[in-house]
C-alpha cells in the first residue's frame, strides 16, 4: 500500500545497482551512464581497463550540458579519483563535484535530486 505521494514520479531516480548494472526508475542500465532528473546519457565515458584511464575532460564537462550545479562520479565498489587536470572543465563551469564508491554516489544523487537540486550523476564501472 502506497501511504505518501510521489512528487517525483517523473524523475530519474536510482532505484537499485549492482557490480555491472544500475536501475533507474524500472529500466535496467548497463555501462557508464550520465543521469540527471530529466535526461540518460548511455554510453558516457568509455573507458580503458578497469582504471579511469579512459576518462576525459571532455566527458566531465558533458555535465554542464545537463544544466547541473554538482556532478556526483560513482567509480565502482572503491572511491577512485581522476587526474586532477581533468577537472579543469568542471571548476570553470563553476560545477561542484564529488566522486564516491556505488552506493554512496547513488544515495547522495537521491537526496540531491530528490530536494529538487541540480544535479547530475555519472557511473563509471570497473572493467
Amino acid at each position: 500500500m502506497k501511504l505518501y505521494q510521489d512528487k517525483n514520479a517523473n524523475t530519474n531516480v536510482v532505484t537499485g545497482y549492482g557490480d555491472d548494472h544500475v536501475m533507474i526508475g524500472k529500466v535496467r542500465h548497463d555501462g557508464n551512464l550520465l543521469v540527471s532528473a530529466g535526461r540518460i546519457l548511455a554510453g558516457w565515458a568509455p573507458q580503458a581497463g578497469g582504471d579511469l584511464a579512459g576518462l576525459r575532460a571532455e566527458d566531465l564537462a558533458q555535465a554542464a550540458e545537463f544544466g547541473a550545479e554538482i556532478l556526483i562520479v560513482g567509480t565502482g565498489r572503491r572511491q577512485r579519483f581522476p587526474q586532477p587536470q581533468l577537472l579543469r572543465p568542471l571548476v570553470e563551469a563553476r560545477i561542484g563535484f564529488e566522486f564516491m564508491d556505488f552506493a554512496a554516489a547513488c544515495r547522495t544523487y537521491n537526496i540531491l535530486v530528490g530536494e529538487g537540486r541540480a544535479v547530475a550523476l555519472g557511473l563509471l564501472y570497473e572493467r
